[in-house]
């Protein structure tokens, strides 16, 4: 026997399965009850035909229960010894009931290598067992073969063909609810990823101009104190601003602003000697600036990191930005964690996040296609965050 495991008993496996129970429960009772009636010609019958009515019903409702595993072998005990009793003292056809009733429920806990032997062996059971009617009835034998071997063996083939496809059924529903945990863990799995990146781009950037400000506050405080305390100042409030950014982060509120990270860009590079120049094509389309804006960020914080560079492009069109700089300072290359990260993200809202080094300059591209740039509005969880 195989154990079932309950992590279902309270999806829609679960739900489905109490549905079957009220809905199938009575009529199967009526049936049993009725052929309990039509075999019984004496009080003891009902005592000997009884049993496996009850034994058919129970492995039914624990069946409904997806608890059939632990009364499966009793109850097929117990109508499995009722059905020759039927056959050779009460003279009752209808007593395989029980035993095929649970025969065809009992076939899914048997391991799948030996689950063909097991229904070869209910039929066989079946029809052997309504043979030896013969033993104590000679006189009309092809009623005997009908009504205890045909009848009995063809009615148990129908109901398992029945009971596995339904079982079929709810093996579906139960991949499908798999599906859907696996689906929901993976959502989970996106958004820590996808918190851990702004967490990334808001504390790395933020620590990495932090540290160019003190050290051209150190420079300039011998020689031009009031310029030192300024950059001391601004290095204060871009520390109160991440804080804050932080907290809308922790609350889902945070959107960046793309022009003012163009901006905050153009400050950085001109406070590290780089010069700069914004070229606007077009006015950004709204669903596409967040995602655009966090490319400029991530870009510049590596060009302030990794390169040498003396001068800087940034071209913005309606869908798309483009970042050039000229600070190259090898043959291949670089690993850049923060833009494959955004390259996931960026396709993921079906974009295209460019990497490329030629000609001793290093280009960051980041296009949308104009059907996503015309969409007015990005999928749920990545406009609001």
């Amino acid at each position: 026997m195989t154990a079932r495991s309950p992590r279902f008993t309270e999806t829609t496996q679960g739900r489905l399965r109490r549905l079957n129970l009220a809905t199938s429960l009575p009529p199967i009772a009526i049936a049993g009850v009725v052929l309990l009636y039509v075999d019984t010609r004496t009080w003891w019958h009902v005592v000997v035909l009884a049993p496996g009515v009850a034994a058919g019903l129970v492995a039914f409702e624990r069946w409904t229960a997806n608890d059939l595993a632990r009364v499966a072998l009793p109850c097929a005990i117990v109508a499995g010894a009722v059905w020759p009793l039927g056959v050779l003292v009460t003279g009752s056809p209808n007593a395989y009931w029980g035993f095929c009733a649970v025969g065809s429920l009992a076939l899914r806990e048997v391991r799948r290598r030996r689950r063909a032997l097991a229904v070869a062996g209910l039929f066989c059971y079946v029809a052997v067992v309504g043979a030896a009617r013969l033993l104590v009835e000679r006189d009309d034998v092809r009623e005997v073969v009908v009504s205890y071997v045909l009848i009995p063996t063809a009615l148990t083939v129908l109901v398992t063909v029945m009971t596995m496809v339904g079982e079929r059924f709810y093996d579906l529903i139960r991949e499908l609810e798999q599906t859907r945990e696996r689906e929901a863990e993976l959502a989970v799995v996106r958004e820590r990823v996808r918190f851990a990146s702004d967490l990334h781009d808001i504390q790395g950037h933020t620590l990495h101009v932090v540290k160019l400000k003190i050290a051209l506050a150190q420079r300039l405080l011998l020689r031009d104190a009031g310029r030192a305390e300024k950059e001391l100042r601004e290095t204060y409030a871009l520390v109160s601003d991440t804080i804050a950014q932080t907290k809308e982060l922790a609350y889902a509120q945070r959107r960046l602003n793309l022009s003012a990270e163009i901006e905050n860009a153009k400050n950085l590079f001109e406070a590290a000697g780089i010069r700069v120049r914004v070229t606007r094509e077009a006015e950004v389309d709204a669903p596409a600036s967040e995602l655009l804006g966090q490319v400029l960020r991530e870009t510049t914080t590596n060009i302030l990191r990794h390169a040498q560079a003396s001068q800087v492009q940034i071209t913005l069109s309606e869908s798309a930005i483009t970042i050039v700089n000229d600070g190259v300072t090898a043959d291949t290359l670089p690993e850049l964690r923060g833009l494959s990260t955004l390259r996931q993200r960026v396709a993921g809202d079906g974009g295209e996040l460019t990497v490329d080094q030629q000609d001793e300059r290093f280009l960051t591209a980041a296009v949308f296609p104009p059907a996503r740039a015309h969409a007015g509005a990005t999928a749920p969880g990545k406009d609001a965050r």
